[in-house]
């Protein structure tokens, strides 16, 4: 217990980093809304925006994986880098799902659009993580800027792998595409149940 007219209170680098965390959240939530609305937009459609949004979050296992055993607070600048890193896994998966649609335009069957759409764009995306991930490298010397770079590192490459495995997988699940081994168990089913 502190004697009368003496308090204790956060200041100093954590003060500063909070204010500095809080006063991106006025500029933020207008940039998710019209995001959202640019890609509701772009496909004309609410489910491609879910997926995206459902993606997202998975970039944390990468930044949590990079920032834990290095002992790098999660401040300012990792803060900066994670919210650049959200823009990257948009277009990644934006990309994708794009590539979907011009595989189902292109007169293929759904589940057959899905995996060529995936293996088709592994390659430039992966291509293009890369080339981020190690364009940032310099930046891991600096004191100032190496948490940024650490989160976007490790968060990008562990988001690139997820994007390609779980946007076709959340495509395939929220448009109910079936695979063909259980439409042909499903159509016999069918045609047991007709004779």
């Amino acid at each position: 217990e502190l004697p009368p007219g003496y308090s204790m209170f956060w200041k100093g680098e954590y003060d500063s980093t909070r204010s500095a965390q809080l006063s991106l959240v006025p500029g933020g939530v207008p940039a998710v809304v019209i995001m959202t609305i640019i890609i509701v937009a772009l496909f004309n459609a609410l489910r491609p925006s879910l997926i995206i949004a459902l993606a997202i979050p998975f970039a944390v296992i990468g930044i949590t994986a990079i920032l834990l055993p290095t002992q790098t607070p999660f401040g300012f600048m990792a803060l900066l880098g994670a919210m650049s890193l959200v823009g990257l896994m948009i277009k990644n998966s934006i990309v994708l799902i794009d590539e979907i649609n011009a595989n189902l335009k292109a007169g293929l069957d759904s589940y057959d659009a899905i995996v060529e759409a995936g293996m088709s764009r592994v390659r430039p995306v992966v291509l293009g993580a890369a080339t981020t991930v190690l364009g940032v490298v310099p930046l891991l010397q600096d004191a100032f800027w190496i948490s940024m770079a650490l989160t976007i590192m490790a968060g990008l490459t562990v988001g690139t792998i997820i994007t390609m495995i779980l946007v076709p997988t959340l495509y395939a699940t929220l448009y109910r595409v079936k695979s063909p081994g259980s439409r042909s168990v499903s159509e016999a089913e069918t045609r047991v149940g007709e004779t």
